[in-house]
């Protein structure tokens, strides 16, 4: 079983409240999100450890079985958690962070934040094009931490979703689609589509989105750039598969808009990775710990007005 401390915490607060939407609250995460722990931690342990009935959700026998000994570890990680309170109070220490290019939209203002608890700690950024990239560096031992979307399989990592990761279907002002209501992918079907190269994780989610609803996108580009992307559908030039992260400015000018496609946004994770064998430094395990306890409320607040953005009126 490979069930994380989060996502313990997670089913605890659950069954604690009896309610996905009142435990996201209480975390102060999405209700998607916390539906996702739970999926995860059920598909983990093999078995239901809730009854639901309507948006109310009652523990099943497994699940009353398995709340005891989630509380005995919950109470073992909080003596943990008092011991790396000092953390908290580092003055000192190198930290060297990998992250996929998409991430450069946020990852920088949660550095920021955590310098202001940290000051001392001197932080290296290491920007990469793609997933592939970014796994050569893990493998080279020349990152401390990772932020990527699909942790990588070829490696034996420790891989904790932190926030929820939404992909969406972009286009200029101007397409026809952007008029459209709530369309089926197959719509998506002969439109011309610029998109990222092979190896990175926006590229697979696409593709795997595509694969699932029987849709063959028409490539006429395919760029490493999300910045280049944007300028060619902006152009006209055709369609995007883009993370909602990266087109905030856009948006908010009125020079993209996000296409009403059946089955998005898709919903991925963003994660922070590191190699199991590795062992973190204090200055590492202080980001890890920040990150996982404070990207998801920072990304909400930065998604929640594209969200509301993200089915364009006609």
């Amino acid at each position: 079983m490979n069930v994380t401390f989060r996502q313990l915490q997670v089913f605890a607060e659950v069954a604690k409240l009896g309610s996905m939407s009142r435990a996201a609250a209480s975390l102060h995460l999405t209700p998607p999100a916390v539906s996702m722990q739970i999926k995860e931690v059920e598909s983990q342990v093999g078995l239901p450890l809730f009854d639901r009935q309507g948006r109310s959700v009652s523990l099943s026998t497994a699940g009353e079985y398995f709340l005891v000994h989630a509380r005995r570890l919950l109470a073992n990680l909080k003596e943990a958690d008092d011991a790396m309170a000092r953390f908290k109070r580092l003055e000192h220490g190198l930290l060297t962070i990998g992250i996929v290019s998409t991430a450069k939209y946020f990852v920088p203002h949660l550095l920021a934040r955590f310098h202001e608890e940290h000051a001392g700690i001197e932080v290296k950024l290491r920007v990469v094009g793609n997933r592939g990239q970014l796994v050569a560096l893990m493998q080279a031992a020349e990152v401390d931490l990772a932020v990527m979307g699909r942790p990588p399989k070829e490696l034996a990592t420790r891989a904790e979703a932190f926030a929820a990761h939404p992909m969406v279907f972009v286009a200029s002002p101007q397409h026809p689609l952007v008029g459209v209501g709530h369309a089926p992918p197959s719509a998506l079907q002969g439109q011309p589509f610029i998109v990222r190269e092979i190896g990175s994780g926006t590229r697979a989610a696409m593709e795997v989105f595509f694969a699932e609803h029987r849709v063959e996108p028409r490539i006429t580009m395919e760029m490493s750039s999300n910045e280049t992307i944007k300028q060619a559908v902006i152009a006209g030039m055709g369609l995007s598969f883009l993370s909602l992260h990266t087109i905030g400015l856009e948006l908010r000018s009125g020079l993209l808009r996000v296409l009403d496609i059946e089955g998005t946004p898709l919903m991925r994770t963003w994660n922070v990775v590191h190699l199991q064998s590795r062992v973190l430094s204090p200055a590492a395990e202080a980001f890890r710990y920040f990150i996982i306890e404070h990207g998801e409320a920072f990304l909400v607040a930065h998604d929640a007005p594209l969200l509301g953005a993200a089915v364009p009126s006609p």
